[in-house]
């Protein structure tokens, strides 16, 4: 494979919400994201933006009627079907829970560990919806899989 660009990770997501500097203001807050980029357009709305969170990237721009692309839409904007699911890998995930509950996170599920056998791993995590309606997993791996003898 060819190297990617620098800075940037192998894969990343792209999520739209009504009001993407909202939206912005509240994952860094909430889930400790930190702004790379952030384009706005003339009439103030998100273009393109880049959040990062332990070298990961996920970008960020505003959707509904005018959005770049009239199918970019928020969770809110399709009656609040999962139009994105992303899984981050946190050092600490009880208290990055507290913290997006306390940023106003739904917290859908509370952090439970889910041991998966000996061959696999276990990890300890939760899921919340964000301010848009979007649902994202946090996680920490407890154990890795055991390797092969």
């Amino acid at each position: 494979m060819k190297p990617t660009p620098p800075g940037w990770p192998r894969m990343s997501s792209a999520v739209y919400y009504p009001d993407a500097n909202v939206a912005i203001d509240w994952l860094c807050r909430a889930f400790g994201f930190e702004v790379i980029l952030k384009v706005v357009g003339d009439d103030g709305r998100v273009e393109h933006s880049e959040v990062g969170f332990g070298g990961g990237i996920v970008m960020v721009a505003d959707g509904g009627p005018h959005a770049r692309r009239p199918y970019f839409k928020s969770p809110t904007e399709v009656g609040g079907g999962n139009t994105q699911s992303i899984m981050v890998y946190v050092d600490d995930v009880e208290a990055h829970c507290k913290r997006a509950r306390e940023a106003g996170a739904t917290i859908t599920m509370d952090p439970k560990t889910s041991d998966y056998g000996d061959e696999y791993w276990t990890d300890r995590s939760y899921e919340c919806v964000d301010v848009g309606g979007h649902r994202w997993w946090f996680a920490e791996r407890l154990r890795s899989a055991k390797p092969e003898a």
